[in-house]
Order: structure tokens, then sequence, then C-alpha cells
């Protein structure tokens, strides 16, 4: 039974390193080929480790194209993204989880049914309308599509729903507002719910290029991923070595923000769970 249960255990962790080396693999790759030299990059041989640390790449990447220009653009628009998120998502999640009022069943699986629709659907009719409104090609063209998020909603609304109602009720004999409760006691309880849904948030629309691509023209308003296209000529083709340490630059800010809340993110996940 013993040796059952440490090969049973040996052949997860082993599927686990297997999973984990093919997730981290493109990532590796891509920080070998960004310190790699020019002849090494298009070698006929395979080799992951440079034979000389070649910092020209980073020094092309940052000044031949703004790549410090498109990090503060991505941290402007992912940071004004998740914080209306959250100013509209925990008052709606708290009102489902919290209170009871009629239509608050229908309300709720409106939400969930809106999980289901993809934003590419929606995306020419805002385009339209941002068009019509005339603020195409600012910051509030990037922020406002996403303004409104279903998961957030849903994932406040569980969190909450897990909270005992006597508190919020205690808070109300004490004379706080529902919008007191609201900020002063649901959200700090649900820190770890926020937590794990900024991860979600900043990773998605950092790495969004679909609608940058779309909602502006203008090379002073692009976000990292639109950035990295200007790497790309036609004529010369890709300049691999700064492309790729222009990638690993506008990659690592997102990975060092989850191994700093990888903790509070997966208790988020737990906590907020699936209870109804």
């Amino acid at each position: 039974m013993r040796l059952g249960t440490l090969l049973g255990r040996c052949l997860s962790l082993g599927l686990l390193v297997l999973g984990a080396l093919a997730v981290l693999l493109p990532f590796l790759w891509m920080i070998s080929l960004a310190f790699k030299p020019q002849d090494e990059i298009f070698s006929a041989t395979v080799q992951l480790l440079p034979s000389r640390i070649e910092w020209a790449n980073f020094v092309k990447a940052l000044t031949e194209t703004d790549v410090p220009r498109y990090l503060f653009n991505g941290a402007v628009v992912v940071l004004g993204i998740l914080v209306f998120q959250i100013l509209f998502a925990v008052p709606c999640a708290y009102a489902l989880a919290q209170r009871r009022f009629k239509g608050r069943t229908v309300i709720f699986a409106l939400t969930l049914a809106a999980l289901l629709v993809p934003f590419h659907v929606t995306a020419i009719p805002i385009f339209l309308g941002f068009a019509q409104a005339g603020i195409l090609n600012t910051y509030w063209a990037l922020i406002l599509p996403f303004v409104p998020t279903a998961f957030g909603i849903f994932l406040f609304r569980q969190f909450l729903a897990q909270v005992p109602s006597e508190l919020f009720d205690a808070a109300r004999v004490d004379g706080l507002s529902e919008t007191e409760i609201v900020w002063r006691i649901a959200f700090p309880l649900a820190l770890p719910a926020a937590t794990a849904f900024a991860i979600f948030s900043i990773t998605a629309h950092w790495n969004d290029l679909f609608w940058p691509l779309i909602a502006t023209t203008d090379p002073n308003l692009a976000t990292p991923p639109r950035g990295i296209l200007y790497f790309r000529d036609e004529e010369s083709g890709d300049d691999v070595g700064p492309l790729m340490a222009a990638a690993a630059l506008i990659t690592a800010p997102l990975v060092i923000a989850f191994l700093l809340a990888q903790r509070k993110f997966t208790q988020g996940l737990a906590t907020g769970g699936l209870k109804g």
C-alpha cells in the first residue's frame, strides 16, 4: 500500500514537472534569445545558454522603440481598468450576496450568462459608439469597455456569500450606511478575492492586443503588446534579439507581480470557491 502511494506521488510529481517544463519552455527560450548575439540566434544547433551575454539587445530594445512609454501606457490602462472594475463590481456583488430584493436571482443569472459572451462579439458596437462619442485614440477608449466585469461580480459575490449576514446586520445597527458597509467591512474581508481578481484582470489586459489595435492608432498610446509590433519591419524583417529583449522587459512586471501576490492569489481562489 505504501509502495503504491509512493509510486502514485512520484507519477503525479513527474507529470507536474513535465507540465511545468512545457509551460516554461517558451519563456526560457525567449530569455535565451534575448541574451544571445545575432550569429547564435540563427545557429543550426539548439543551444539554450549563450556563449556570451549580448546586452546590446536590451539597449536596442530601449532605444529603437519607446519601450518605457509602452510600459507606462500599459500600467495606466490596467490600473485604470482594475480601479473602476473594483469600484463597480464590489457593490454589485455585495447586493447580490447580502441583500434581498425582487429580481436578484434573474440578475445573477444574467451575470452568469454574460460570462459566456466573448468581448469580440461586442467590440464592433463599442467601437462605433466610441467613434460617435469622439473618444477613440484616448486612454478612456482603452479603459471603459472593460469596466463592467461579469467575472468580477461573480467572484466577489461567491466570496461575500460566505460571510455571515449577522456581521452586516450588526453594522447596520451601529448606524453604518450600505455604502460604508461595502467599503469598510465587505471589501476588507474580500481582499484575498480582490488579489486573485487583480491578477486575472491585470494579466488579461496587459497582454491584450485585439482592442488596442482597434481603438488606437497613436503610437504614443501603444500598450506593451502593440509596442512589440513596432519591432517588425516589412523590408528587413524581425530583429529577433532586441525583439525578445523587449518581450522579456514587458513580461517581467507580470511575473514579479504574480510572485509577490501568489499566496493571496491562491487563498482568494480557494476561499472564493463555488459556494452559492
